[in-house]
């Protein structure tokens, strides 16, 4: 095969006026980030995209063709060229290790805004806040996922499953409240509570009756194990309470 033939595909996507595939550009991107030409051949009706499926027994597109062999969409053109395809029942760490680093910048940011300083008693205190604030609104993106998820292994809310809906709420309002360094006869309690039933309920459900469950620290959609990750963010909570206490004390 002559290398001007090696190295142009073909690709059929769709493109019509209420929609363009995502998945179709990102195989023509890296198509000609792989050096390839590229001949795009666009579906622009239904008629047209479902022919295209039925002709070639597909049930999806878009489709790459590469020498004149089919390749497939665009998870099989990243295994094409060798790229890691993510599995997705596999465990995910990425959500979580994003959050913390977001909330350590902002913290950082923060204490440098206010104090001319990055590592202050401040910054740490509100790098834990920050990530109560922002795992709280990742739960609330979705409460009832979330709630389904967490009575998987809670044992309060196994009780009363009402406190699958409050634990986001309550761990939010601990947050802001302090990052305000403000009412800390409320944040400090509620910080506590949360904190200590949920280590209890996860190193019961993980380290005593050895379950394998998910953990909805970023959510009801998380693919992260329980485990290691929800104690800290429960045992952070707990941290965070007694220190609030000996500072404002």
């Amino acid at each position: 095969m002559a290398e001007s033939d090696a190295k142009t595909a073909t690709i059929y996507r769709m493109v019509m006026p209420e929609h363009l595939c995502p998945f179709g550009l990102k195989s023509v991107d890296l198509l000609k980030r792989k050096g390839y030409k590229v001949d795009d051949r666009w579906l622009k009706t239904h008629d047209e995209h479902d022919a295209f499926k039925a002709a070639h027994t597909v049930e999806t597109t878009p489709q790459t063709f590469i020498g004149g062999k089919r390749i497939g969409g665009y998870e099989d053109l990243k295994r094409f060229f060798g790229m890691a395809v993510a599995d997705p029942d596999a465990a995910r760490y990425r959500p979580v290790i994003v959050v913390f680093a977001v909330a350590a910048l902002m913290s950082l940011a923060v204490s440098w805004a206010t104090s001319g300083a990055l590592l202050t008693i401040r910054s740490g205190e509100w790098f834990i806040a920050f990530s109560m604030c922002i795992l709280a609104l990742l739960k609330l993106q979705d409460i009832e996922s979330f709630s389904t998820m967490f009575l998987g292994y809670d044992l309060l809310a196994r009780k009363f499953v009402p406190y699958s809906y409050v634990y986001p709420y309550a761990e939010l309002v601990a947050g802001v409240l302090m990052i305000a360094g403000a009412l800390t006869w409320l944040s400090v309690p509620v910080a506590l509570f949360v904190g200590v039933v949920g280590g209890v309920s996860v190193f019961k459900a993980v380290y005593v009756d050895r379950r394998e469950v998910k953990c909805a620290c970023v959510g009801g959609n998380s693919k992260i194990p329980l485990g290691f990750v929800s104690l800290t963010e429960n045992l952070m909570m707990v941290a965070m309470a007694f220190w609030m206490v000996v500072r404002h004390a």
